[in-house]
Formats: C-alpha cells, structure tokens, sequence
C-alpha cells in the first residue's frame, strides 16, 4: 500500500527531486554493496532480473548488486532448464529402431557402397521391415570422399566457359523502360 502511495506522489514531483532520490538510493546501495561480502540471491531474484533485462532496455544502468553477465547467464540458464524440460517430456518422433534392424541397414551400406538410403529402405520394405528413408540415411556408414574444390579453383578451371551478365532495367518518367 505504501508503494502505491509512494508511486502516486511520486507522479507530482519534479524531475529533478526524482533524480536526486535516485542518487540518494544508488549511493545506499553502493556502500550496502561495499559492506557485504556476498549478498544471497534467491531463485525470485534470479527470475526477476533475466525478466526485467528481456523488458526493459536500459536495465543495465538500473543494476548495482547484479552483472550485467550474471544476469545474462541467468537467463541463458533458464533457455537451457526451458528445453531440457520440453525435450525430456512429450518424446516426439516415432518409434526407436530396433539394434538388430540398425546393423542390418550398416551391414547393407558396407556390401553395397552405391545404394543410397532410398535403395535400402526399398529393399527393406521388400523383407517386410517398415522404417523410413531417413532412419535409414542415419543408420548409413559414410564412406570417405575425397574432398571437393573450393569455389576459386571451379571458377579457375572453367574460366573460359563462364559467363556473367547483369541485367537491368530503367524505367523513365513516361513509364518507358529503357
């Protein structure tokens, strides 16, 4: 109740009243912060900092007992507990491949290097296995290839053979295009 009167009263003062309680709160907290070695925060605290940063633009000019890092770990923190949540509840995605139908798939991608995971995943539908094309190409062993050439060796090499146009158009005044 006191703040709500205080807020109020507060909206009648002048500006520079209001800077000069400003001043006179910032300094308390400079000399609390001086006498304390380590204030405890708690979770409130926590939550209600990486809310006022994700609201608030200047909230870094506002802090004086918080980081602005500290308050930016907090909320990537948060980001992390929020995901690791959603990722362990409510498990999307189909049903889990079985060991035995996985090393059949690498077994088949080892004797036959030219299939690639549709061809598999037909012939796997042949035997009677449903799993789809991109389970396949996950379970696939990748053999190694050689590596391709950068941009600037293509362009070097097909020199003679590459052209580059730019067309544009110019509308006049009259709508004509030129």
């Amino acid at each position: 109740m006191l703040a709500i009167l205080a807020a109020a009263r507060d909206g009648f003062r002048g500006r520079a009243s209001l800077q000069m309680e400003v001043l006179a709160l910032r300094h308390q907290l400079t000399v609390l912060e001086r006498s304390l070695q380590r204030p405890k925060r708690t979770a409130w605290d926590r939550f209600f900092w990486a809310c006022l940063a994700a609201t608030w633009r200047s909230w870094r000019s506002a802090r004086i007992l918080v980081k602005p890092e500290t308050v930016i770990g907090w909320q990537r923190k948060g980001f992390r507990l929020l995901w690791r949540w959603k990722s362990r509840h409510g498990r999307g995605g189909g049903p889990r491949v079985a060991v035995e139908t996985r090393e059949r798939i690498r077994q088949m991608s080892r004797d036959n290097p030219l299939w690639g995971a549709l061809r598999i995943h037909g012939e796997r539908l042949k035997l009677g296995i449903d799993i789809g094309a991109t389970s396949v190409s996950k379970y696939m062993v990748r053999g190694a290839q050689p590596p391709s050439q950068t941009w600037r060796t293509f362009l070097e090499n097909h020199r003679k053979s590459v052209v580059s146009v730019d067309f544009f158009t110019v509308p006049t005044i009259g709508f004509q295009v030129l």
